[in-house]
């Protein structure tokens, strides 16, 4: 079973009603009402979560916000476990791109849209995200960053970012990412593992779920 998996069934299992209830509140402005009238466990919101691609192994940034405002350290600390492990995992190419995403998320700032459009990112794309994420520029950034990897088969994807950058004269952003994979690179002697992709629904738990009393 994919390892990302297993980590939302063991937060899942994690959560009392009056948490999924505020899991619930905190992503009104992400999902439908009524996709969230048929919520009834943890697993329910995470399939949901999972299949609008607000929520996968390599993005957990909402998963952390949500857990976050539980303050369930606990369930943070699983989270963390996770990332390391995944971060372990993940081929050189990966961690690079994984590294030049957080670098262009903390630096590009407003210019993200411009970034977007010199990725080939559709005006219409960059609309829905602005209205998906109105208040959050980090999210907004990332999730431009997706949208164009999730397209992109023009090589290396790294390189191609770079190239980006500079064409759109954000210098800085691309140097720091090129200074961090060089230092990346003179501390690479143990290799990375693969990684596996979030393919299986979570609904396929749901034969599992506890026939009555506390949610996942």
């Amino acid at each position: 079973m994919d390892p990302f998996l297993v980590l939302l069934h063991s937060l899942s299992a994690s959560l009392s009603t009056s948490e999924l209830t505020e899991l619930k509140f905190l992503c009104q402005g992400r999902v439908s009402k009524k996709k969230l009238e048929r919520v009834q466990y943890g697993v329910d919101l995470f399939t949901v979560l999972l299949e609008q691609n607000e929520l996968d192994r390599e993005h957990t940034g909402l998963l952390r916000e949500m857990l976050a405002s539980l303050r369930r350290q606990d369930l943070l600390g699983r989270l963390d476990h996770f990332e390391a492990g995944a971060a372990a995992e993940a081929s050189p190419e990966e961690r690079d791109l994984h590294a030049a995403f957080d670098i262009i998320c903390d630096h590009v700032g407003k210019d993200w849209r411009r970034l977007a459009r010199q990725l080939r990112v559709s005006d219409a794309k960059i609309d829905a995200i602005e209205e998906r994420y109105p208040r959050n520029l980090t999210e907004q950034v990332r999730e431009s960053l997706r949208v164009w990897k999730s397209s992109h088969k023009e090589g290396p994807p790294v390189p191609h970012l770079l190239r980006a950058l500079r064409a759109c004269r954000l210098n800085l952003v691309a140097d720091l990412i090129e200074d961090e994979q060089q230092a990346r690179a003179l501390d690479s002697q143990s290799g990375g593992g693969t990684s596996s992709s979030s393919t299986v629904s979570l609904t396929s738990w749901n034969s599992d779920r506890p026939s009555s009393g506390v949610p996942w």
